[in-house]
């Protein structure tokens, strides 16, 4: 099967090229696997990857124009020949491998940890089983990046619009009934391009491996910064 892949030595190349492979493909073959191979055929040829179990999030790329995990995503399934490019929008250090210092940087600006007012109890905070529901859909993000990279107002004002994946962590700590910071975390988050940059276009939604919906949390926040009148 042959894979088309994006090259880039910074040391040698001035833009990126794409280089063709070809694999014999086996039977429940991941594309991890493939460019493994790619690598064994070729030892320059570098991407980032690690637990192959879709749970660290390292091997994010695009696919034939689809921001994908390499390790959950079956070659079968992909159409011939395969392009492999790194994920759109960010700053290329060699082959797929992307600077994704903005990314994590946004993601630290919206605080992801719980913030208390009250001592700290003893024992454990209480919540309750209502409460923990809300969490559903928000704490199994594993900072991929496929969702903020697929996102055209993050690769247009990646120093000023959050993005999705650090909106939907801000979200995940507004709706948590543990955390005392409501009001700060709404401020921090007014003005024109923090959180309302996004135009519902929903490429997070459609690319998340993991189910996920950075939409819905956007606007859960903006409802309840009309309720919160901020």
């Amino acid at each position: 099967m042959k894979f088309a892949v994006s090259r880039f030595n910074p040391d040698t190349d001035s833009k990126p090229h794409m280089q063709t492979f070809e694999v014999a493909v086996e039977r429940g073959m991941m594309l991890r696997d493939a460019l493994l191979e790619i690598q064994r055929q070729d030892e320059s040829f570098a991407f980032r990857h690690s637990c192959g179990e879709g749970v660290c999030g390292s091997d994010g790329m695009n696919v034939n124009g689809t921001n994908r995990l390499a390790c959950i995503t079956a070659v079968s399934d992909l159409k011939e020949p395969v392009e492999v490019r790194p994920f759109p929008g960010r700053p290329i250090i060699r082959d797929l491998v992307v600077d994704m210092s903005q990314f994590y940087q946004q993601y630290k600006a919206v605080e992801p940890w719980l913030v208390r007012e009250d001592p700290m109890p003893e024992q454990e905070i209480l919540q309750s089983p209502a409460d923990r529901d809300k969490l559903d859909g928000l704490y199994e993000c594993i900072l991929c990046g496929c969702c903020s990279t697929a996102c055209p107002s993050f690769w247009w004002n990646p120093d000023k619009f959050h993005g999705p994946q650090a909106l939907l962590t801000a979200w995940r700590f507004l709706a948590d009934s543990r955390d005392q910071a409501t009001e700060h975390r709404l401020n921090e988050l007014e003005g024109p391009y923090k959180l309302f940059r996004c135009h519902t276009i929903m490429n997070c939604v459609e690319v998340c491996p993991k189910g996920l919906n950075p939409t819905q949390a956007i606007g859960h926040i903006k409802h309840l910064m009309l309720r919160q009148g901020v």
